[in-house]
């Protein structure tokens, strides 16, 4: 599928961008062009949608235990599943979301975009 490489592998196990400023995270995507780690855009950072319009990317996976879907940026679509990316499918089983461990501010709730 054009905009989707799935021998590309994950760029780590949590957003760069968040990693890089020692921030944190709500939930991450998982560029499935070229594997970059990103947070959500309930996520103060925002890094994956701000990914995909930098680099032209369209299509992310979440990067979550459990799920599989895909999203388009470009139209705005949901879809359930794809094709098999190169492993990990998603996170450490051990890390929480949102995460890391220990950098999460007790008020992240209200720190959340809609």
């Amino acid at each position: 599928m054009n905009g989707i490489d799935p021998s590309r592998a994950p760029s780590g196990p949590g957003c760069i961008e968040c990693e890089a400023t020692q921030s944190w995270w709500f939930h991450l995507r998982r560029c499935a062009q070229c594997g970059h780690v990103g947070c959500c855009d309930s996520s103060p950072g925002q890094h994956a949608s701000r990914h995909a319009a930098e680099s032209g990317h369209r299509f992310v996976r979440s990067f979550e235990p459990g799920e599989e879907w895909f999203w388009d940026y470009r139209i705005q679509v949901m879809y359930e599943r794809g094709p098999e990316l190169t492993g990990p499918a998603h996170h450490p089983a051990d890390q929480p979301a949102p995460g890391p461990a220990g950098r999460v501010p007790d008020d992240w709730v209200h720190q959340l975009h809609e």
